[in-house]
């Protein structure tokens, strides 16, 4: 790490600050629509049948249900209760992820552009006021990520131990909310192999005194990093252990998951809104989650991309394989790898009906690459540092552009909505 990076000084009160800014704003008017809308249908009704232990959509893990049901519990069956679980971790995942720029960069300027790029991507405060459980999975995945960082940085083995327990309980959490996360947690016990490896040589299985976190083992590693999280994961689905139909059989584990890959591939029919991941990279294809007259007003929220950043965000990528292989960027290098898997999942696993929320991790981890990329133009002091400058302005103008379309605020006329829909397809 060069000598301005480990100087620099952490901007967690600035990220904090955004962070508060974006929950405030997440939660401003987040009952509206006052009823179900898009995949609120599935999952709403879902946590509210688990509150009386009946089983129903079956085909996802329990812990996003979970959530869901236990605001409806403590705050009435109201659309406040069922959306506030993914604003809470919506809020939580971004300052999560400020933190994971922050250990594996320790670049302040990144980590705040970062922070503000996710926050604007459209993509992440669009599914942080709707009650469907990708931002529960996606949130509790980059608190998985980040105290998997900061134990690598940690400076003595019972603080990095605390951060890998602590890795393992949200990496179990996120996938007991649902699989998209999956690829990305299998990347820190990756890693910490590669790390360890790459210093010690292949010797290195039950060493305490080698690789990147001196005091743990790759053996106490695995634990923490492959099979807590998976008892964690497997106690998430203890409410269901309990329906009063068809409950899951406390060892049950293979044959409950075989049960949930045939209910998933049983879905074939095609959807209108369906995509592909060769359309999300470039912003293609979006999603109308709400379109309708609601309080004598005409409203829409459609799940599209900031216009601009998700396609900087190419433009960044192309740098990052440059500089991580030329310039041993490894901060690059590591949200390069978590961009390619999680996006792999969705093209190599031949689910026939897929959709752009999909994109929602893989979106994530592209902010921050092209935060990097700002970084290190604003590095440069020249005419680049301006560009670098008006990018970030420009991102932050798109999403208050696009604001009132995908916050369902009040449109001047039904259809206002012309006014942003730039492509035939965003129609």
């Amino acid at each position: 790490m060069p000598l301005a990076a480990r100087n620099a000084r952490d901007p967690i009160g600035w990220c904090l600050g955004i962070t508060v800014l974006f929950l405030g704003l997440a939660l401003w008017r987040i009952e509206m629509p006052p009823r179900y809308y898009f995949d609120e249908i599935h999952y709403v009704p879902a946590a509210l049948k688990l509150l009386d232990l009946i089983p129903a959509n079956r085909e996802h893990p329990m812990f996003g249900k979970e959530v869901i049901a236990a605001f409806i519990h403590f705050l009435g069956d109201r659309p406040l209760a069922w959306r506030m679980g993914p604003a809470l971790s919506g809020a939580l995942g971004l300052f999560a992820f400020s933190r994971l720029v922050w250990n594996l960069s320790h670049r302040r300027a990144a980590t705040l552009a970062a922070t503000a790029l996710l926050a604007t991507n459209c993509m992440w405060f669009i599914q942080s006021r709707i009650a469907m459980l990708d931002m529960i999975e996606a949130g509790l995945c980059m608190v998985g990520l980040w105290q998997f960082a900061a134990a690598l940085r940690a400076r003595s083995p019972g603080s990095a131990r605390t951060r890998l327990i602590l890795s393992g309980v949200a990496m179990g959490l996120s996938l007991g909310a649902k699989w998209s996360s999956a690829p990305a947690l299998v990347m820190p016990g990756l890693a910490f192999l590669i790390l360890k490896i790459r210093e010690r040589s292949l010797g290195v299985i039950g060493r305490k005194a080698s690789g990147p976190t001196k005091g743990i083992s790759l053996l106490e590693a695995t634990v923490w990093l492959g099979l807590f999280p998976l008892a964690v994961y497997w106690i998430t689905f203890l409410p269901a252990m309990f329906y009063t139909d068809r409950p899951v059989a406390p060892l049950g584990f293979i044959q409950q998951h075989e049960y949930m890959i045939r209910l998933q591939d049983s879905v074939k029919k095609p959807h209108p809104y369906q995509s592909y991941w060769y359309q999300w990279i470039v912003n293609w294809r979006d999603i109308w989650y709400l379109f309708r007259k609601i309080d004598g007003a005409q409203r829409g929220i459609v799940m599209i991309g900031n216009p601009f950043s998700m396609l900087a965000g190419l433009v960044a990528f192309v740098w990052a394989l440059w500089t991580s292989m030329f310039h041993r960027r490894y901060d690059a290098l590591a949200l390069i790898a978590l961009y390619l898997v999680c996006l792999a999942m969705w093209a190599l696993n031949g689910k026939p009906v897929q959709f752009y929320y999909h994109y929602l991790l893989p979106g994530a981890f592209l902010m921050g690459l092209l935060a990097l990329w700002l970084d290190a133009l604003w590095q440069r002091r020249d005419r680049w540092h301006v560009l670098a400058t008006a990018s970030l302005v420009l991102s932050l103008l798109m999403f208050a552009i696009f604001y009132p379309i995908i916050s369902a605020a009040p449109l001047p006329y039904k259809d206002a909505y012309n006014l942003w829909m730039w492509l035939p397809s965003w129609r």
